[in-house]
């Protein structure tokens, strides 16, 4: 997690405003869930983000807020870590993109 935070502040996305608030999360082991929690429900409440970028590792520790989450802006992309293994049928958009091009969402549009 740590290399990919570090990759994305070299890149220059990463912000520190005046009062130290920061636009990202580094997510250790002594990180809490509320913590995450606490941070998604920022980001995604915040009007200079236009994309959250979370580990799927992290991600499925918060699940019910990524799923639950239905705004197009910001975007939640959920993206595979260094120690995890990406699984697409975790994924909360992808899932949601399957549907929208699915039968099932074709059919029900046509009722």
């Amino acid at each position: 997690m740590r290399d990919t935070v570090t990759g994305f502040l070299m890149a220059g996305v990463g912000n520190v405003d005046l009062r130290k608030k920061t636009n990202y999360l580094l997510v250790d082991n002594k990180t809490t869930v509320k913590q995450i929690e606490d941070a998604f429900k920022e980001f995604t409440a915040r009007e200079d983000i236009a994309i959250v970028l979370i580990s799927q590792y992290i991600a499925n520790m918060i699940r019910f807020l990524v799923d639950s989450y239905n705004k197009p802006i910001p975007a939640i992309l959920e993206i595979p870590s260094k120690d995890h293994p990406y699984d697409p049928a975790s994924d909360s958009v992808l899932s949601r993109v399957k549907y929208l091009f699915s039968a099932d969402s074709v059919a029900s549009d046509r009722r």
